[in-house]
């Protein structure tokens, strides 16, 4: 078995890695992995290098460990102190194991990985830096008891929540994209993204939305937050009803962390899935210690879990 460097794929190239490598055993590829030290997240402290587009082939727990390994020693070269994985380059794109994979099947959007794939990791030294879950609402007529009271102080104070204009799709893209900066500053490994590359994210899955599942919450023309939920359309692919709408974003601005805007924008999404058939919503891929999570535990049980990894290069 060898380690060869190559050049990544198309669609992995426009990520920007600064090497990737594969595990080669006669002329086929066994595991594969890209490196990201000159752009990689912040970590406090630490000097961060990240591996992402990770894959490995069923049973090639060898070829993983040794690209894997090769990747830390190349981190070291450039001065990391901690490489964790697997992140394509930054949060805002796939990263994270599914560590515990539950009953249910992966929901739309869903990133899913093989559970052995923990094992492969772990044997090549690294650790859990961060968990995250997705949770169920089997009931979408149970109401967090604090929303209406939050509801009705945010609405006294001139809060509105509206649907999505789909005719303005990317205008509307445009004025979350601010809400967002402000937003998501605070999360975890947070990279900032540029007004392009964040509308470019969204722009894929515009034919799947629903605009009455998009929230859009706003006082005197400013937006205070956002929910971003669509059905989850591979119940269709696998012949089952549609009756399961995934909640993919939930975004408050700081100055209203407190004021129960994100559990009031979860509860009226909900009521909406209700009156248009649904019965069950997933709060999709939230960190452990996020406020998202914390609302989500008023009306959801844990149905899925994912580990990010690091360890000394």
């Amino acid at each position: 078995m060898d380690i060869a460097e190559l050049k990544p794929a198309p669609p992995q190239a426009a990520h920007r890695p600064d090497a990737h490598w594969a595990a080669r055993a006669a002329d086929k590829i066994l595991a594969r992995c890209s490196l990201w030290w000159r752009e990689a997240p912040p970590l406090p402290g630490e000097k961060l290098a990240v591996i992402g587009h990770f894959h490995a082939e069923p049973g090639a727990s060898a070829a993983a460990r040794a690209v894997l390994e090769h990747a830390c020693r190349a981190a070291a070269a450039q001065g990391a102190t901690v490489v964790a994985g697997p992140m394509d380059g930054n949060t805002w794109r796939s990263y994270r194991l599914v560590s515990d994979a539950g009953s249910e099947p992966p929901f739309f959007l869903e990133p899913w990985t093989p559970l052995e794939w923990n094992d492969y990791w772990r044997a090549a030294g690294f650790t859990p830096l961060a968990t995250y879950h997705s949770s169920l609402n089997e009931n979408l007529e149970r109401i967090d008891p604090r929303v209406p009271q939050a509801a009705a102080g945010l609405e006294a104070e001139g809060v509105r929540l509206r649907p999505l204009d789909p005719a303005r799709f990317v205008a509307e893209l445009e004025r979350i994209y601010d809400l967002s900066a402000a937003s998501f500053t605070r999360n975890y490994l947070y990279t900032p993204l540029s007004r392009d590359e964040f509308i470019d994210q969204y722009l894929p899955v515009e034919r799947y939305v629903d605009p009455r599942f998009v929230l859009i919450a706003e006082q005197g023309g400013k937006v205070e937050g956002f929910l971003f939920a669509l059905p989850d359309l591979l119940l269709k692919q696998r012949g089952a009803p549609l009756d399961t709408l995934v909640m993919k974003t939930i975004a408050v601005h700081p100055s209203r962390q407190s004021a129960g805007l994100g559990a009031w924008m979860t509860a009226e999404c909900h009521v909406r899935a209700a009156q248009a058939g649904y019965r069950r919503a997933v709060h999709a891929l939230m960190h452990d210690a996020n406020k998202s999570g914390r609302i989500s535990r008023h009306t959801a049980g844990i149905l899925r879990r994912y580990t990010l990894y690091s360890r000394r290069p």
